[in-house]
């Protein structure tokens, strides 16, 4: 016992250590993974596999799990993942995204009404995010796009920067690879067996996160108001600290039938599902198409849509390599789903997931049903606060939600909304988070100054958030 719990609280002061250093958090957690199953075997207990058939050479066993690990996230997950980052990359490179972009931060440019313009920013930078899910990416286009029109307004050059960084948070999509790993685990479970992405998103986390960003946006409304008044001086530099995005600002060329259907086309997957989901629940039809499949069939419609613009067919199937490249370029994202397993993999061969649903079964006794979700959420903002990581420490639970959720006789709904939430929120109010330091450090503002500004609405989110998360599903 004393082994076990040794073990298991050095492997986890070590990943919180390398997730605070900002060092590689793969190769952290596939090594102290491996170690943790070679105490385990050194304990006399197996690789806790099941139906695990032994190399018959022991230093050799955990190498064998690694690889089991990589072909159960590729063939679940991970293929997902490296879909949608190819379709991502492709909307890129046609140029869709910022046709989107354009259109959606073309009505801005109509209101003249400073502080009316807060929330609805925000509500359409968070839709943008459905196209650009990286916050820092998002930030930048924002940055290049979106402070010029906003400072012609008399907006703020802070409340301006606390919008941008807190664009990309909790928007529903079936499309994220976080919801991607918890439906795909929730779906391995009997409970939840057959249960999609889009069933995920729709019928739980949405019901959570869009009153949610409802409430971040009307307290961003109140906060930068506030803020203004109390330094109406405080206003900052006009001028952003780089050049080099700005050609983001032109023009898009082409006539409306062309930007109407390549605005469609980033968020044409998310449009398939929502039409089934719909059909679904109100019609009763069986159809079920999956986030693989509409992925797929919007990349065709992508590439028709480009040998209709050019009227040939060699220039539109010359970039659909991008496609593919944009896949590689997501296989960061499965190691980390992999790593993470190969972690939880070690912490079970040890016997701690055992132990710790012992222990979810006593509180149960208790009947408080939200001790398991509270503390879950609670680490989760400590440890994105210090590192910066919304997403890592996510990640690296996946696996041990739905397990421990059970043993505390709770809906594993409970601890996987709030808890994705909580990262994806608290991100906006940590000084060392990327996109933090990229928007403070293009609006020339000290990363403290924009956290004040990001720091109450996320917090009356994150409030908000559980409260409602608890009330629905505990």
């Amino acid at each position: 016992m004393i082994v076990m719990y040794g073990s298991a609280i050095a492997a986890a002061l070590l990943v919180v250590y390398m997730l605070l250093k900002k060092m590689d958090i793969k190769i952290t957690l596939f090594a102290t993974g491996i170690v943790l199953m070679f105490v385990a075997m050194s304990l006399g207990k197996g690789i806790a596999i099941e139906g695990f058939e032994s190399t018959n050479f022991v230093l050799l066993d955990p190498l064998l799990a690694l690889v089991e690990q990589f072909k159960l996230t590729l063939t679940n997950a991970g293929f997902i993942i490296l879909v949608l980052g190819g379709y991502a990359s492709y909307m890129t490179y046609i140029g869709a995204n910022k046709v989107t972009v354009s259109a959606l931060l073309k009505p801005i440019k109509k209101i003249k009404s400073v502080y009316i313009l807060v929330p609805i920013v925000f509500i359409i930078g968070n839709l943008l995010s459905l196209v650009i899910p990286s916050a820092s990416n998002l930030a930048i286009i924002l940055l290049a796009t979106l402070f010029p029109v906003l400072k012609a307004t008399g907006m703020s050059t802070l409340t301006i920067g606390a919008i941008i960084a807190t664009s990309a948070t909790i928007v529903p999509t079936p499309l994220g690879g976080d919801n991607v790993a918890i439906a795909t685990e929730l779906a391995s479970h009997p409970m939840f067996s057959g249960l999609t992405v889009s069933q995920y998103v729709f019928s739980y986390h949405a019901l959570v996160s869009i009153p949610t960003l409802l409430i971040i946006a009307i307290t961003h409304y109140f906060w930068q108001k506030y803020l203004d008044k109390k330094n109406p001086t405080l206003n900052g530099n006009d001028e952003l600290a780089f050049e080099e995005n700005i050609d983001e600002v032109e023009e898009i060329k082409g006539g409306k039938l062309f930007k109407f259907v390549y605005t469609l086309l980033p968020v044409l997957p998310i449009l398939l599902l929502l039409v089934t989901f719909f059909l679904q629940s109100t019609v009763g039809i069986t159809m079920s198409l999956s986030v693989e499949v509409v992925t797929i069939f919007s990349f065709i419609v992508a590439i028709l849509c480009e040998m209709i613009r050019y009227k040939k067919i060699k220039p539109a199937l010359s970039g659909t390599d991008n496609f593919f490249k944009g896949m590689g370029n997501s296989i960061d994202i499965v190691a980390l789903l992999v790593a993470a397993s190969v972690f939880v993999l070690g912490l079970q061969s040890i016997g701690l997931i055992d132990e710790l649903q012992n222990i979810m079964i006593s509180l149960e006794s208790s009947g408080n049903g939200f001790i398991l979700p509270l503390l879950l959420v609670v680490v989760t903002v400590g440890i994105v606060l210090i590192s910066g990581s919304g997403t890592a420490l996510f990640y690296a639970m996946v696996p041990l939600m739905v397990p421990l959720a059970a043993a505390a006789g709770i809906n594993p709904i409970a601890v996987t909304v709030p808890m994705g939430l909580a990262g994806n929120l608290m991100r906006a109010v940590s000084p060392v988070a990327a996109v933090i330091m990229i928007v403070s450090g293009t609006i020339k503002q000290e990363p403290l100054d924009l956290v004040k500004r990001t720091s109450v609405p996320m917090i009356v989110g994150l409030i908000f958030m559980f409260i409602l998360s608890m009330v629905l599903f505990v």
